[in-house]
Parts: C-alpha cells; structure tokens; sequence
C-alpha cells in the first residue's frame, strides 16, 4: 500500500508553529535565550540576524535537529515534542536548505520518488508517474519530470526542493537562503509562487534571509535575533529597511556614508581575446573584452557556474589561457610574484581562508604574506630571514586600522569569524601602494554589519584611484559598488551597461542566458 503523505496531502491545510521560550545552551555558551517566534498559519514569516545571532539554531531545533536546553515548540496551538526531523516531518514541518540536496544523475520524478519513506524497491513507472502529473497539476509552478536534475536550471531545482517538500505533505516549510543561487527573475518567480501558497492558505513559510528586499517583497512579518536573544518582531507593512537593520546591529549604524568620487582615470587591467579551459574540460572561457580603469568598479554579475571561478583562476595565475592577451598598465601580465609587486596588484579571493591564508599560521604571519621579505617588514640578514618584531608591529597597526577582532595576533587566523578572515584579507591587500584590486564574492556569507565596513573600504579604494574588478553573484552588491555593469554567462561577458542606468530586468535577462 502506498502510504506516501501524497496521498492525503490535497485535505492538509497550513500549518502554525511556535516556538516559546527556546533556549539552546552548548556548555557555558548560550546560542538562544528565551527565543519567542509564532508563524501563524497561512503566513509568510522571514526571519532576520547577523552570523551567529542564533537562526540557524531556532530552526533545528524547531525541525528536531537539536533538542533545546528548555522551551516548547507547538504546531497548531498543540504542544510537540520532535525527536529528530522525522518526528517533524510526520507533522507536516518540512525543511529547503541552501544547498541543493537532489542526487543530480536521477530524474525530477526519481528524486521525489526516493525521497518518500515508503519509497518501493521496484516502482511501477506507469502508476507513479500518473499520480505525480496529479499532484503537479495541483501546484502553482512546473518541472520536467523525466530530466536530469543535471540539466535542470538553477530556479528549477530550487522549485523542485520545494515541490519535493509539498509531495512529502509539509505544510510548514522553512527556506534557508533560498534564492542565493538564482537570478532575480528566477528568485522573484520561486518566491511568488510560494507567496501565492501561503495566501491560498496550503503552507506557512518560516524564510531566513539577508536580503531586505525579499522581506519587503514576500513576507507578512519579520522576526529579527541578536546574539540568540529576539531583538523585534513586527509586520513587515510597519517596518523600513533602517528599522530592520537596527534590530540586527542593536544601535544606530556607525558605518560612514562613502560618497562616490569623480576619479575615473587610465586603462589598467585590459583582457582581449582571452580563452581557457573551464573546469570540466568539456568547453571554453571567452574573454572577447574586458578592461578596468583607475578609479573605478567593474562589476561582473552572473549565476555561479558560467566562467567567474575561471576568470578569476585566469587573473590570478591559477589557470594558464590558451590564446589572448592580459596586460596591467599596457605590459603583458601572467600574475607572478614579480608582476604582482611590480604593478601593485592585489587579490580578495572567494572563501579567503582556503584561498588567501594559511588556517594554522598566525594572524600576524598571514597579515605578512604580502611583505615578509621586503626590507621594511624582515629582510635584515636575506630573503630567508623575517623579523618577528616588525611582523608583529605590522599585525598590531593591521588589526587596529582595519577592525579586526581577534584575541590575540598570535592565534591562528582559522579562529577568527568568517567576517574577521575577510578583513585580514583585506586589510593585508589593501595595506600600501595598490593599483588594481580583483575581488571574488567579497561578502558571501557574511552579517550585516561586516558587509557594510568591507563595501566601505571597497569604495575608499576606489575614491583613491584604485581600479577594481568585482565579481559577485550577488546582484545587489553589485548594483551598490559598481560604476559599469557585466553579465557573464556561458563562459562569456554577453553584457555591458553603466550602473546608474542600470536595469535590472535586463541584467537578469541576461544572467539566465538569454542573449
């Protein structure tokens, strides 16, 4: 017999949960105290907080991941108690994370059919593909079915997560960063559709979000943590972006207003006719032409996936190119050590710490990569010889310049928050004479008041003349810091337009390949 929530799922209506008094204590730390959070049913809640404020913690332990310290979680006004996420999921509560988690050889249809926990060893094709084109007609958005997930589109595969969840019988679903991977268009079109569930009251949504605008756009009311305690909750109708953001931080912004300076200056960085490899060896990065002056920010939109990872490899030395030429300040550039000095080129690589430091090396040796064997920093007895004193003395002014919280110089910089490695990374590309600044996803994954201080020092960059290469795939950072616009896609710049009369439909057209 077929027990599948599928079954029954048309008759499910959405579902409320509360969270009351959540407290989560990891020996002497608290990650929640006394947490309230009621999404009521048929709602679209968003959920708001720095890194570390405590969301994800809320929700594993309101999906059974965690058991709290003390509190209750009630779904539809009853007290439950969740064991683990199966006891969750028995309850309609259903979970869409950051990350994909389709097998990606599999068809659509494969991936819902094995996610079901009464999945048959021998499935009759005829039959359950019958009752998913019914329950598919039910839904508000589409998916092939018998295509590989391989081949499906980002904002396909997110829908999919989704209808997944709904075919399981959720009626309370919870979205971890769920458009981060979409372009706007696809990301407006998935939460549109979930918006448009909640309003036909089939789902309540529970949406962890860094993104403003989406709580604008989608949610009914917002609940914002703070160091695991609730900083404010409220209608969204009620509520500006500044209001928001002072919830998070705790206090007005002390971040100052970089005003964008008239510095536009000489060519520096110039791609013409650049090809590589990209990473599955199966096709090519085609670079027909790129430059980037002094004094301004060219910034590089795209889905992840379409060349910026190669493009970058190619900048920084990583990845040799078949044909074509790069020059910095009209010389051929290959990016050795030498040409890097020499031409005062800089990098903020994706992920610094795997890409940019050494975890186990100190704060202070890290912030010294740039300049151990120059003469001002160490270079006393030969290149092999660092001065330990003037390397400390190089970390402490670092530190200090550039905000970065750390116990001490001496630890080792994998200690440091995620916000913290980048503004050593930062602070170590930035320190001296810089010309050309590339820069991959500077604020992935970073909280609110880190993002503001690294876009801030991005622009003072380029208000003193530095030019900078900035590719992001997140669009709204790009629309705040960059004074020229490219769309890459398929491996190639396919779109070009000045940022003040920027349009993002447009961008976003062209972001999902249609040129």
């Amino acid at each position: 017999m077929n027990t599948s929530p599928l079954a029954s799922s048309s008759n499910m209506k959405a579902a409320s949960v509360e969270a009351i008094n959540m407290t989560m204590q990891f020996g002497d730390f608290k990650a929640l105290d006394n947490v309230n959070i009621n999404i009521r049913a048929g709602t679209f809640h968003a959920l708001l907080g720095e890194n570390g404020a405590g969301k994800s913690t809320l929700v594993k332990c309101i999906m059974g991941f965690y058991h709290a310290t003390s509190g209750d979680v009630l779904v539809n006004e009853k007290e439950v108690k969740l064991s683990d996420p199966k006891d969750a999921q028995v309850l309609g509560l259903g979970m869409v994370y950051q990350h994909f988690t389709l097998v990606p050889s599999l068809t659509a249809a494969e991936n819902l059919i094995i996610s079901r926990a009464d999945a048959p060893s021998i499935i009759d094709w005829k039959a359950e593909s019958k009752k998913l084109q019914d329950f598919l007609a039910k839904m508000p958005f589409k998916i092939p079915l018998h295509q590989p997930v391989s081949q499906l589109a980002a904002g396909e595969k997110q829908k999919l997560e989704i209808l997944k969840q709904l075919y399981l019988g959720s009626r309370f679903l919870i979205l971890d960063e769920p458009t981060s991977v979409l372009t706007p268009s696809e990301a407006s079109e998935v939460l549109s559709h979930v918006k448009s569930l909640t309003q036909a009251g089939e789902i309540s949504v529970l949406m962890i979000t860094h993104k403003f605008r989406e709580v604008t756009d989608f949610a009914d009311e917002v609940t914002v943590l703070r160091r695991g305690q609730q900083a404010g909750n409220g209608l969204v109708a009620d509520l500006t972006h500044d209001d928001m953001a002072l919830m998070m931080v705790g206090q007005a912004s002390e971040n100052k207003t970089v005003e964008r300076q008239n510095t536009t200056g000489d060519i520096i960085l110039d791609l013409t006719s650049v090809t590589a490899p990209d990473r599955s060896g199966t096709k090519q990065i085609n670079i027909d032409h790129l430059n980037v002056k002094s004094g301004e920010i060219v910034g590089i939109a795209g889905v992840s996936g379409n060349g910026q990872t190669e493009l970058m490899e190619i900048l920084t030395g990583q990845r040799q190119p078949l044909d074509g030429r790069i020059s910095v300040k009209d010389e051929t550039y290959s990016a050795t050590r030498g040409e890097v000095k020499k031409y005062r080129v800089r990098y903020l690589p994706e992920e610094p710490l795997q890409n940019a430091c050494a975890g186990k090396m100190s704060v202070a040796e890290n912030l010294a990569f740039r300049n151990f064997d120059d003469t001002a920093i160490g270079q006393t007895r030969s290149p092999f010889w660092k001065n330990n004193s003037q390397i400390n003395a190089n970390a402490e002014k670092m530190v200090s310049e550039f905000n970065i919280k750390t116990t001490s110089i001496h630890s080792p910089i994998e200690a440091l928050s995620g916000g913290n490695i980048q503004r050593a990374v930062l602070a170590r590309e930035l320190t001296g004479d810089v010309d050309l600044l590339i820069i991959s996803n500077p604020c992935f994954g970073l909280d609110f008041s880190a993002v503001a201080s690294i876009r801030e020092r991005i622009l003072d960059a380029r208000n003193n003349g530095v030019a900078i290469l900035l590719l992001s795939e997140d669009l709204d950072e790009i629309l705040e810091l960059s004074d020229r616009i490219l769309v890459m896609s398929d491996g190639a710049i396919t779109y070009e337009t000045d940022a003040t009369s920027a349009n993002i439909s447009e961008i976003g057209f062209h972001m999902a390949g249609q040129h």
